[in-house]
Formats: structure tokens, C-alpha cells, sequence
């Protein structure tokens, strides 16, 4: 049996053939060749007869290899939290806020007209909701002064501010300086930068600046209109100014997914260091929208808290009987992930461990969770999934919650959910009370609430959930990054934050709720935590972090 080869070159003292010709392989023995002829010859045979055969058993194969055949395995690198920088309504800087979360103070505050811009201070008195968590400015303007930001503040958004005084307070914490940006450096300060990239997300980008913006060309005053207005008004700004202050030339991205913005953004930049595509990752997200549009945009929803305006400090109240919607607040948070050989090799000091991420669509409305909490449930299955670990290993949850009469419920059924397997119709049925009854109605079931036990855990469970939002309100696009964050500094202190306000949970559906004051997680063993953001849209994201 002769093996056929087809080849266009012709060889001194061979026939000569065109291209089509076919040449019986144990013809070459009749041939009259020099040992030089043979030696490039033979090569030519080898290669055309195992591509012949590559051919012909691609051909027979039930799987047959496609264009240049399967993708490279991917690598699963280990990623952990080295850094962490914090601007939140309960103070600038981690330390700060972290102190004042555990002890159970609240950032939340009447709202004055000097908060808003001066064209739309005539609005505060006909705003419904008039209770923010703004940043304390002074301490925001210190943290500029003391980071030598003052340049950067005059160009950019507040947003833009904020995340820039939380990147570099991150930075800091993890000591990690990849070089200066305005100095020739070295070969290895060239490739750590290189290897360093950015996740910012934001929420609302400015609805202050396009509101200023516009007022002053539609009056004709155009060309006082700021040549910065375009950039301080993208929502990918945080993420390039960052960027650009420390010189970070690796992968540079900024997720826009409503609430669940900050969660994508730690999410995202786990998954490029898993895949290997950076070393080091700063990520997380900021927002600042606190202004009468916003205000009156979500009122409009009927989406924030509007019984408390006298009493601001109660009115954030998740998983409470008498939440009536959330409370508008402003702030960053960012953390440095790194891959865990990359943090020992150069003695970092290690947070926790990002062990899982998962992402679902609800598929379902605009602004309203799925009823039965599918959407929820199927973000922390999958952010279960692949990380080695079980339900039972996670000992906290910092929950989405904002204190609205629908969200919080349905999130409680779906916690449930998933450590039960089954979201039981008595149990659906519990979380949509609030629906049917209302404000009104939740108030006046009251008598139905149980008080919640002191201690926060029962016997019962194994799981502490809390919402830090009745400390700081919901910061919107931020307040994943902000939470995460929580969620980590829980870890290493083997402590649960407290939900601020949390008196008559309705309903009671997790005896492990945390309330107004925190509560110890186990210290004999290792632990993990969830963290969750959801979104206008559906879109929703779960993070599983753990000890080391």
C-alpha cells in the first residue's frame, strides 16, 4: 500500500512534477539522490505523510478538531485582599468607618440646602425624601490635602474624588508602589506596572454636573460650560484617573450595573487574576448623585424612605417592620487583590481570600426582584460553585438589603433558600406580606414581628446576616465595593457588623439576623462570607470570600 504526498519544489536529479503530481513514497529508493538531497527530502516526507494522517484521522474521529483545535487550559490562580481604602458616610478611611459601623453609629443626616448646587436648593423643601448619607467633607478635604490631590479635585467629579482617596489609601495598606509615573524606572518597576490594572465602577456617573450643564446652555451661556465636562461626566473616569495617578498599565475596565456595580467590579478583576491576565488588581467602585434629581427620580419610584425626615437617623432600617425604602448615600471603596503567590513571595499582609463570584439575571422587571428570589438564589449557588466550598462553610452574609418592604423579604427567602434547597410556600408566602400590606399595612402588623433576641444568633443557625446600609444608606453603584469591603474586615475579625435600626424583623425568616449590635462569628474553624449586590435591570452579583 503507498502512502501519497503532493509538493511543488523541484529537486536536482528528480523528475520534475507540478504541484498535483503524485509521487509513491518508495519511488524516492529508485531515485538517484545525494546524501544533501536526502537530507532536505526526507523532512518533506515526514511532515506531508503526518499531516496526511492528521487529515485523515480528523476525518474518521467522532470529535473532530476544528480550526487549531481546543483552547489551552485556563489557569486557576488563588486570589486574595491585601489592601482596603474606604470613603463612606461614616467617616474617610478605613479606620474610621470600621470603628463606627461596629459600634452601631449611623452616617445618615438631614439633608440642608447648602448639600445641593446652587440652582436647585429651591427644590429641598418639595423633595419627599430629605435624609442622605453624604462624606464628611472636612474629612474628604483633608484626605485631598494629605494625599497631594488638590490638582486632581479641580478637574474632576466628586465621584472621581472619592475613588481616587480610596485607591490611594488601598495602595497604601497594601504597600504595593508599582513606580512613579513622572520618573524613568527600572525593567522590574516597568513590569509590576504592567501587571497592575483597575476595575472602577460607578453607578449614576453625575447627575449634578449634566443638571449644571445644561441649565447653562440652555441659557445661553455655552461657553462657560467647562472643558472638562465631558470626562468628569464618563462613568469610566475613576477608573482611568486611578489609572493614570499611579501608572497602573494592566487590564482597565469599569462595569455600569446599577446597584450591583461594586460587586461586578471585585468580581471582574478576581476572575483576571484567576485567568492570569494581572498580578495585582485595584477594584471597586464609587458614586456620588446626591442631589435633587436623584432624590426626586427615586421618590418617584417610591423607592426611598419618606417617614423619617425628622428622625434621619432611624431611617435606614433593613429587614425592619417599619422600613419604608432607603436612604440615598455617597461614597467608594476599593480593594487590592492580588494572586496569592505574588502577596506571600513579597511578605503582604492577607485580608482574606476571593474563593467565588456569581452572576444572574432575573429575567423579570426593570426595577422589582424576581418574586421568589430565583435571581438571588442563583447568584450564590454560583458563587458556591467551583470554589470548593459548601453552604454550611459560610458562617456570614452581608445582605443587599435597603430597607425597602419588597427587596429585603424576598432576599431573606432566597438566604433561606439556599441552605435549604427549597423556597417553600409557606415560606414565599411570608415574603410577599410585605408587598400586599405595605408601609401602612407592615406598621400596623406589628404585633406580628417578633422582637429580635439581643444576641442576634440562635441556636438555630449557623449563618449571621446583617445589612450595613442601616448605617451608611445605600450607595447605590458604590455600595457593593463598600460591603465587600465590610465583608473582608468581618473576616479578620471574626466579627458581624450590626443592621442599625433592625428591632421587629417582618419577616422573621433567618433567626441568624444580626441587629443593632454585632455579634461574634466562629473562631475554631475556617470560615467563609457572602456578599451581595442587586440591581435595577435584574442584575445581581454574589463574592465568597474566606479566611486563610
Amino acid at each position: 500500500m503507498h502512502c501519497w504526498m503532493a509538493h511543488a519544489i523541484r529537486f536536482k536529479g528528480l523528475p520534475p512534477y507540478p504541484f498535483h503530481t503524485l509521487l509513491p513514497i518508495n519511488c524516492l529508493k529508485h531515485a538517484k539522490l545525494t546524501s544533501l538531497q536526502l537530507e532536505i527530502w526526507l523532512p518533506v516526507v515526514g511532515t506531508m505523510l503526518h499531516n496526511t494522517c492528521r487529515a485523515a484521522s480528523t476525518l474518521a474521529s467522532p470529535n473532530p478538531v476544528y480550526g487549531f483545535g481546543p483552547m489551552p487550559q485556563l489557569p486557576t490562580r488563588r486570589v486574595v485582599v491585601t489592601g482596603i481604602g474606604l470613603v463612606t458616610p461614616l467617616g474617610v478611611g478605613v479606620r474610621e468607618t470600621w470603628r463606627r459601623l461596629l459600634a452601631g453609629e449611623s452616617g445618615l443626616r438631614q439633608l440642608q440646602e447648602e448639600d445641593f448646587p446652587e440652582s436647585q436648593r429651591s427644590a429641598l423643601a418639595s423633595l419627599p425624601c430629605r435624609v442622605a448619607g453624604l462624606v464628611p467633607g472636612i474629612q474628604l478635604e483633608e484626605a485631598c490635602n494629605r494625599m497631594g490631590l488638590i490638582e486632581d479635585v479641580r478637574r474632576s467629579s466628586r465621584f472621581m474624588v472619592m475613588a481616587l482617596v480610596a485607591a490611594e489609601e488601598a495602595l497604601a495598606d497594601a504597600r504595593w508602589r508599582p513606580g512613579d509615573v513622572h520618573v524613568e524606572l527600572p525593567d522590574e518597576d516597568v513590569r509590576r506596572r504592567r501587571a497592575t490594572g483597575v476595575v472602577a465602577g460607578n453607578g449614576m456617573s453625575c447627575t449634578t454636573e449634566v443638571a449644571e450643564a445644561g441649565a447653562l446652555v440652555c441659557s445661553g451661556r455655552g461657553r462657560r460650560l467647562s472643558p472638562f465636562f465631558v470626562p468628569r461626566i464618563l462613568p469610566n473616569m475613576a477608573a482611568g484617573v486611578i489609572s493614570i495617578r499611579h501608572g497602573l498599565q494592566g487590564p482597565n475596565l469599569a462595569p455600569s450595573t446599577a446597584c450591583a456595580t461594586g460587586g461586578h467590579a471585585v468580581g471582574d478583576a478576581f476572575r483576571i487574576i484567576q485567568r492570569g491576565e494581572a498580578d495585582v488588581m485595584v477594584a471597586g467602585a464609587s458614586e456620588a448623585c446626591v442631589d435633587a434629581i436623584s432624590l426626586m427620580g427615586f421618590s418617584r419610584l417610591k423607592a426611598l424612605s419618606t417617614g423619617f425626615n425628622d428622625d434621619p437617623d432611624k431611617a435606614s432600617r433593613p429587614f425592619d417592620a417599619a422600613r419604608d425604602g432607603f436612604v440615598m448615600g455617597e461614597g467608594a471603596g476599593m480593594l487590592v487583590l492580588e494572586e496569592l503567590e505574588h502577596a506571600l513571595a513579597r511578605g503582604a499582609s492577607i485580608y482574606a481570600e476571593v474563593r467565588g463570584y456569581g452572576l444572574s439575571g432575573d429575567a423579570h422587571h426593570i426595577t422589582h426582584p424576581h418574586p421568589d428570589g430565583l435571581g438571588a438564589v442563583l447568584c450564590m449557588q454560583r458563587a458556591l460553585a467551583g470554589s470548593g466550598l459548601a453552604a454550611r462553610d459560610v458562617a456570614y452574609i452581608n445582605a443587599h438589603a435597603t430597607s425597602t418592604p419588597t427587596g429585603d423579604a424576598i432576599e431573606q427567602a432566597a438566604i433561606l433558600s439556599l441552605f435549604t434547597g427549597d423556597i417553600a410556600a409557606a415560606t414565599v408566602a411570608a415574603a410577599h406580606k410585605a408587598v400586599a400590606a405595605g408601609p401602612a399595612g407592615m406598621a400596623a402588623g406589628d404585633a406580628e414581628a417578633e422582637p429580635l433576641d439581643s444576641s442576634g444568633i440562635t441556636a438555630t443557625t449557623q449563618v449571621a446576616v446583617s445589612s450595613t446600609k442601616g448605617a451608611t444608606g445605600h450607595l447605590l453603584g458604590a455600595a457593593g465595593a463598600v460591603e465587600a469591603a465590610f465583608t473582608v474586615l468581618a473576616l479578620r475579625d471574626r466579627r458581624a457588623p450590626p443592621t442599625r435600626n433592625l428591632e421587629r424583623p417582618d419577616p422573621l425568616l433567618l433567626p441568624g439576623l444580626v441587629g443593632p449590635v454585632s455579634v461574634q462569628l466562629p473562631t475554631d474553624r475556617p470560615i467563609a462570607a457572602l456578599c451581595n449586590s442587586f440591581g435595577f435591570g435584574g442584575t445581581n452579583s454574589s463574592l465568597l470570600f474566606a479566611t486563610v
